[in-house]
């Protein structure tokens, strides 16, 4: 099996399960290289995963034994990283959101296309069993013609348990750039791109106390909505609303519901990728399970940037979490608060294609 050499920039929190996947689940991929502003973090997650060599930032960008840099700084530096890659010559994943900015998104979009290099983002949670197992469903008939879905993530924020939680309330932050990425791209995945939306958001409390061990008792300024909540309408005419709360301290509230003219779809949680799926159709009493339609239904993070792998092997340029979809996304995050500021309803700009389903009956290890 053909292997791309992937360099990981950024060791924190997120790397340790995409590390784990590229290093023993995925087999077109080779972990090449990693590097962090820490250098003892990068040294210990060499050491944890057997990985060769612990490179600088200049020199991952000179290397020419490197195809993919998986980018998994803080949000702040995506745009920038991302940039420098693509001018380097090489493919890039990123972690969500693309970009702090549309402009930046569209941008680096546009540098991928010029630079005839792949760019992919997260989340890739909707090539999870859970999200594939949905669009089948829907794909299918099982609902009809879908008219309408509902999308919560509610909770009171992360300062609880996260060792360095201030990153969630300043730009960049707040539950919908947070969240939200799981929660549109799972919608878009199964019902198709928005067209336009209208929004309302709202800072509750304007600090939060740290209470996790790190940083205990330290003050955090809110700087971005915490409680956001907008309606969605998608291409296809289906009518979507959502929240994204930090500001709520319990609920009972499905992650995701999907509506069509002959039933109804409980989405498990698009932050993970398994969970069980329920439908109720016309004819039926009560909803019931539907069995799941693939094998990654445990923690596959790493599956977007494998199955990107793939098309660069392959020599195609349609990997399914890619950066078209992710810009699509972060517009869609931000007409949300502009709809807000200007009190009106906000047209999209941008626009993508509904990632592919997955093939039935794949190898474990193996997207395609």
């Amino acid at each position: 099996m053909e292997k791309v050499n992937v360099a990981v920039i950024g060791c924190g929190n997120i790397s340790d399960i995409y590390m784990q996947n590229i290093t023993n689940l995925f087999v077109n991929l080779n972990l090449y290289a990693v590097c962090d502003l820490e250098v003892e973090k990068a040294k210990a997650a060499a050491e944890k995963f057997q990985i060769e060599n612990v490179l600088t930032y200049d020199e991952i960008m000179q290397s020419p034994e490197i195809t993919v840099i998986l980018n998994l700084t803080t949000p702040k530096s995506h745009y920038s990283i991302c940039k420098d890659a693509l001018l380097a010559g090489k493919h890039v994943y990123v972690e969500k959101p693309l970009s702090l900015k549309l402009e930046e998104g569209k941008e680096l979009v546009s540098l991928a296309k010029e630079k005839k290099r792949l760019l992919g983002c997260a989340p890739d949670t909707f090539l999870g069993a859970g999200i594939q197992t949905c669009i089948k469903a829907i794909n299918d008939g099982y609902i009809g013609e879908v008219i309408g879905a509902t999308a919560f993530m509610m909770c009171h924020g992360h300062e609880s348990w996260h060792p360095d939680p201030e990153f969630y309330y300043q730009i960049g932050g707040g539950p919908m750039f947070d969240m939200g990425p799981y929660y549109l791209t799972a919608l878009v995945s199964m019902i198709g791109p928005v067209k336009e939306v209208v929004g309302m958001n709202s800072i509750s409390f304007p600090t939060r106390t740290i209470t996790s061990e790190k940083k205990f008792g330290e003050i955090v300024p809110v700087e971005v909505p915490t409680h956001v909540t907008g309606l969605l309408r998608f291409e296809n005419g289906a009518i979507g609303n959502i929240i994204t709360s930090f500001d709520v301290w319990g609920s009972t509230l499905p992650r995701i519901e999907v509506y069509g003219t002959r039933g109804s779809l409980i989405v498990p949680d698009p932050n993970c990728f398994d969970g069980e799926v329920l439908i109720k159709q016309y004819f039926s009493k009560s909803f019931e399970a539907f069995p799941l339609s693939s094998i990654y239904n445990m923690n596959s993070r790493g599956a977007g940037l494998s199955e990107m792998a793939n098309c660069i092997i392959n020599q195609t340029d349609n990997n399914r979490a890619s950066g078209e979809l992710a810009c699509h996304v972060l517009e869609i995050m931000h007409a949300l608060h502009t709809s807000q500021e200007t009190k009106s309803f906000v047209e999209l700009s941008t626009c993508c294609e509904s990632p592919r389903p997955l093939e039935m009956n794949l190898i474990k290890g193996s997207i395609s």
